[in-house]
């Protein structure tokens, strides 16, 4: 079953979760960052800001987590059962770390930095545990991978959050995102105008967004 995507309440995101060449040591724990609900958009949408305030912006997909019950202290077991489904964020996100140190928060919550959809895809039709994702950038492949390649996965994240803040009916975790692909146009091509960028994931479908 597919479902209109809900208007979050927290967003959270989980950094440095996925193995791949090149990738950062595995933390002992999921690094956990922040968006704000204000920077959601859905698909199709045109963003822009202020390049003078940072030009430095990358796009990443990442398997989206939509909380269906509250969640508090649970196992990862149990996880599963406050799961309302699946669906796709691109968490863009700027680089540069004047913007907020080592937190990250006001660098991924410019308005229109968080592209979420198409849709909600329920737990019955996708186990996300070996799902291919990735992202294009005018069509040429920036990410390719699994989440079979996750350090956390989904049920450890939830499990994780929820020791520590009540997850509730609606909140939104983005899980990580595949290592930059070392093929042209490279880990350090940013986000320009004119650009449209495609976050995909398997079963679920694909999430554009131009850049104004």
């Amino acid at each position: 079953m597919r479902l209109e995507v809900p208007e979050p309440g927290a967003i959270y995101t989980v950094g440095l979760n996925y193995d791949g060449p090149g990738a950062p040591p595995r933390p002992e724990r999921p690094l956990i960052y922040g968006k704000s609900a204000s920077a959601v958009v859905g698909e199709g949408a045109t963003i822009d800001w202020d390049r003078a305030l940072t030009a430095n912006v990358d796009a990443e997909c990442e398997l989206g987590v939509v909380i269906g019950t509250l969640a508090w202290n649970v196992e990862p077991g149990n996880a599963a059962a406050h799961v309302l489904g699946y669906t796709i964020v691109n968490d863009i996100s700027s680089r540069d770390p004047w913007l907020d140190g080592d937190q990250w928060l006001l660098g991924k919550s410019m308005p229109g930095f968080c592209p979420v959809g198409p849709h909600v895809v329920t737990p019955d039709q996708l186990d996300p545990s070996d799902v291919r994702l990735g992202c294009t950038i005018n069509g040429e492949p920036i990410q390719d991978g699994r989440t079979s390649s996750m350090r956390f996965p989904v049920a450890e994240i939830i499990s994780f959050l929820s020791r520590h803040v009540a997850l509730r009916s609606g909140d939104l975790i983005a899980t990580g995102t595949p290592v930059r692909l070392a093929s042209p146009p490279g880990p350090d091509r940013r986000l320009l105008p004119g650009d449209t960028a495609t976050a995909w994931i398997e079963g679920i479908g694909e999430l554009t967004t131009h850049i104004a």
